[in-house]
């Protein structure tokens, strides 16, 4: 699904310098069909009760979503842009990292929806995210955005 020239250390590059690499959030892995990153739980993720913090989550499951749909793109005429994000928080998580693996439900050439699951060390779920994506044609002044 993802064209093969785009490597992790790519992806980890992109991010440099955004809140992807502001949380902590590395890339992974890029499989046929999905995106694998971790982020920390420490205290750029976490909320004041020391959990992580509900908003880090969408962080990467909006990050790994956007990320993913960007690759599915001709960058030179079009680009992704969330349109809507929902998110259901299973488990408190306090320490170590947690795992996002997004994946695509429906790929189109206007629409992308991509689902993140994210998981605790130990596997088990910790927040089940979806995210639609626009895909927007640039027009002639876009490029200098």
């Amino acid at each position: 699904m993802f064209p093969s020239t785009y490597t992790v250390d790519m992806l980890n590059a992109a991010v440099k310098d955004t809140l992807v690499a502001h949380l902590g959030i590395e890339i992974m892995e890029i499989g046929v069909d999905f995106i694998l990153a971790k982020m920390p739980v420490d205290h750029r993720t976490v909320q004041p009760m020391g959990l992580l913090h509900g908003g880090a989550s969408v962080v990467l499951s909006e990050s790994l979503g956007s990320l993913a749909a960007s690759l599915l793109v001709d960058k030179s005429i079009e680009f992704p842009v969330g349109l809507e994000i929902n998110a259901n928080h299973i488990k408190s998580v306090k320490s170590g990292c947690v795992y996002g693996k997004a994946s695509p439900i429906h790929v189109g050439r206007s629409t992308q929806i991509w689902q993140t699951e994210i998981r605790n060390e130990a596997g088990k779920l910790v927040c089940t995210s979806k995210l639609t994506v626009a895909i927007i044609k640039k027009d002639d002044g876009s490029a200098n955005h």
